[in-house]
């Protein structure tokens, strides 16, 4: 059995060169194929979670995102990255609280989104909450990977100097990864990794792209997201509408 300092010195490693791939589990079925596949590491989904416990994106709380951490971090010996959303708390030191406690669940790495709500927080807010996160991280001794997010294209058109100008705040704050998910094309990609001194993250979801395109610019670490939990679920949709319209399966 993997242990767990191991499992996060094995996901630090892979962050020393290369580029790998983190597909993101939303359950134990979906962990477990990811895993027989030979994926090095896998990430959790706020999205594919939220849905396999019948809510919207946004609409766990903390304690149930923890449990399901903790529940992947159990049922598989892959290290894991957690998508923590903003931290769940409205100041750096409540930030900093969860952050510990999500760290408490065996996970390797975490990601703190600079979103609140509909809009992005303030800037040096922004900065103060990933601070938080990284103090907490240092003084656990654990080794694991923070990854700061700037949530700029999901939201709202801003323009490529404010995500470098926030991602670049970021990894001052102490980020080891950078991400801004939403990015769709190789040029923006390319552009974040020549502009940062941090390895970046990024998403294959409606972009079109390949790992290998990915790994060509200089990307380290590749992601899809909600895209399998998404894909999984739109099947299931076609199959129970099939079964109440017509009484059969596809």
């Amino acid at each position: 059995m993997t242990s767990l300092a191991d499992r996060r010195a094995a996901f630090r490693a892979l962050h020393r060169g290369g580029c790998f791939v983190l597909p993101n589990p939303w359950d134990g079925r979906s962990a477990a194929a990811m895993a027989k596949a030979g994926f090095p590491a896998l990430a959790s989904t706020s999205a594919g979670a939220a849905w396999a416990l019948g809510v919207e994106d946004g609409a766990m709380s903390v304690d149930q995102v923890l449990a399901h951490l903790r529940f992947l971090c159990g049922v598989i010996e892959l290290p894991v990255n957690a998508d923590f959303e903003a931290g769940f708390a409205d100041t750096p030191e409540g930030v900093g609280a969860n952050v510990a406690r999500c760290v408490e669940t065996g996970v390797a790495g975490l990601s703190i989104e600079d979103r609140d709500g509909q809009t992005l927080f303030p800037l040096e807010a922004a900065v103060a909450r990933l601070r938080a996160a990284r103090a907490v991280i240092d003084a656990s001794g654990t080794g694991v990977v923070l990854v700061g997010r700037c949530e700029a294209y999901l939201m709202a058109s801003l323009d490529m100097g404010e995500v470098l100008r926030r991602l670049r705040a970021y990894a001052e704050a102490g980020a080891d990864c950078l991400y801004a998910p939403g990015l769709r094309t190789l040029d923006a990609v390319a552009e974040v990794v020549r502009s940062v001194d941090r390895l970046v993250n990024a998403n294959l979801t409606a972009t079109g792209l390949s790992v290998a395109d990915m790994a060509g610019v200089g990307v380290r670490r590749v992601s899809v997201g909600a895209a399998l939990a998404q894909a999984t679920y739109g099947a299931l949709d076609g199959y129970v509408a099939r079964l109440a319209s017509d009484g059969r399966l596809p």
